[in-house]
């Protein structure tokens, strides 16, 4: 009789536990943090010092699902290849994530992206990570990942969610639980730089799936954009959010269009995209100062397209403004080949590498850009 009611006394106690804990985090969730001041932006920034890194991809992974499925999951290159990006003087990756990973195995999600974070700190490096996706092929699929088309930029990449998910609002409980189960998991973790919601969200994907893309995408985007940015502030993050403009005219918060408008409105710090020459990309800059936020450049150098290190990170740097660069080794994404692969047959490597600045045996492509980087990064 006695243990009976020691047992009785244990799960009361168990369960009035479990009781707060739930009450407290339907507080948390019910009164979500609000967007930051500038203030509040602007002392989270200069902590950080000036961020330069690269979207990052292991070579050995075709697309986000490979990158970070079980069976793919390659710290080893992972570890070889952000040591690399350590001895030029990057401190930040761009990271990307994807909701089927966390629907198939959450926990084993959470426990990989972590070991993902140990590394990154082993090289003093803290990542921005990409929740959802608008590039690329719309019909994702756990597995084994296809082989990459030959000559052809990011052949394999997917996005996230896919258009059945998108168009399909029953799916968002689904998607609201990768949301806060991600973000959750790391919210209080310095290793973790911020939280990039959705890259490009409203990109058509013109040349290369438009033919199979939603006919009015945007409009099944922007709600799911919203949400995402409350379920992520609704578990309270220490890190800021946000959602990069990539297109489009900014020369005023009237111009903007209006999936934009939420992207700029709802972001703790302002992040963009520029894939254009040193003067375009200084232009940008200064169009996106009327906001009074930090600034990231979370994708930029493209040599076939005139954006180059040279001319683009010394304005960085020159305007405080982080500098994110696309790719980091060539690999199975094959960027080093450029967007009109999709349209035009290459047959051999280009002589002009479109992105990415290391080789898979860690030899630079270009070694004067390589000591631009480093003598920009140790800078004061």
């Amino acid at each position: 009789m006695k243990f009976l009611k020691t047992t009785v006394w244990a799960i009361l106690i168990c369960l009035s536990f479990q009781g707060f804990a739930k009450n407290t985090e339907d507080k948390k969730q019910a009164n979500p943090r609000e967007i930051w001041t500038k203030e509040q932006a602007k002392e989270w920034y200069a902590k950080q010092g000036w961020l330069v890194g690269a979207d990052f991809l292991p070579s050995t992974a075709i697309n986000q699902l490979e990158m970070f499925q079980a069976a793919d999951f390659d710290t080893t290159t992972i570890n070889r290849e952000l040591g690399w990006a350590s001895k030029i003087g990057m401190n930040t990756m761009r990271v990307y994530l994807h909701d089927l990973l966390f629907q198939e195995d959450s926990a084993g999600f959470v426990k990989r992206l972590d070991a993902f974070l140990t590394i990154a700190e082993k090289h003093k490096i803290k990542p921005l990570f990409v929740l959802f996706d608008s590039c690329w092929d719309p019909f994702p699929k756990l597995g084994t990942q296809r082989a990459p088309k030959p000559g052809v930029h990011n052949s394999g990449w997917v996005q996230s969610p896919g258009l059945e998910a998108l168009k399909d609002s029953t799916q968002y409980p689904r998607l609201e639980r990768y949301v806060k189960g991600t973000v959750a998991a790391f919210a209080n973790d310095n290793r973790v730089l911020a939280w990039d919601i959705w890259n490009e969200p409203d990109n058509p994907n013109t040349s290369s799936y438009g033919n199979v893309e939603l006919l009015n995408k945007v409009d099944y985007v922007i709600p799911l954009l919203a949400k995402a940015f409350v379920w992520a502030r609704s578990v309270n993050p220490s890190q800021p959010l946000t959602a990069g403009v990539w297109n489009g005219n900014w020369e005023s918060h009237e111009t903007l269009t209006p999936i934009e408008k939420v992207m700029i409105d709802q972001s703790d710090i302002i992040t963009f995209h520029n894939y254009e020459d040193a003067a375009d990309f200084e232009k940008r800059i200064k169009q996106l100062q009327q906001y009074g936020r930090p600034m990231i450049c979370t994708e930029y150098m493209s040599r076939g397209n005139g954006s180059f290190f040279k001319g683009s990170l010394p304005i960085a740097k020159r305007y405080n403004v982080g500098a994110i660069n696309w790719g980091l080794v060539s690999g199975k994404s094959q960027t080093i080949y450029p967007w009109d692969s999709w349209k035009k047959t290459y047959t051999s490597e280009p002589d002009l590498w479109f992105h990415d600045i290391f080789r898979q045996d860690g030899t630079p492509y270009k070694k004067d850009e390589v000591d631009l980087i480093k003598k920009l990064t140790s800078a004061k």
